[in-house]
């Protein structure tokens, strides 16, 4: 997560709104950047099979797992997201926090904006956990 070369995203911070969120409330892409639209990262082995069930965090590790590897595919990297959107199939903040601190520490100082919401209930037998990502890449570098 540390290659040196050009970054396509500009974190936007605010010091005119609070700075209790953990994230940039905003980014831009710089002109020429390609577009990377990651599909939902959800808790999944190889084989099809939940992992972590009952466990918000492990599922949270596992599609942070699984989105590094399909952004990796795609020419990218974690400090490469745009935003991304966090659902937890609860109703309890305590666990919508759980699922956000392995988001939040897997990004580092890359604190894309993000939104973190309590759905009902997501695809998969079992799944608490499903993050989806837009990421963006210079793929040669423009001046």
């Amino acid at each position: 997560m540390s290659s040196s070369r050009p970054r396509a995203v500009t974190l936007v911070r605010s010091t005119s709104l609070s700075d209790r969120a953990e994230y940039a409330y905003a980014a831009t892409v710089r002109a020429g950047a390609r577009l990377v639209f990651l599909a939902g990262s959800c808790p999944l082995d190889r084989d099809g099979e939940t992992v972590g069930v009952g466990d918000f965090a492990a599922q949270a590790a596992k599609c942070v797992e699984n989105m590094t590897i399909a952004l990796a595919e795609a020419g990218a990297e974690l400090t490469d997201v745009v935003s991304t959107r966090v659902l937890v199939a609860s109703t309890r903040r305590e666990d919508l926090g759980a699922a956000w601190r392995v988001v939040r520490d897997a990004f580092g100082n890359h604190d894309a904006p993000s939104t973190l919401l309590g759905v009902t209930v997501l695809g998969y037998e079992n799944q608490l956990v499903e993050i989806e990502a837009v990421a963006a890449v210079l793929d040669e570098v423009t001046d």
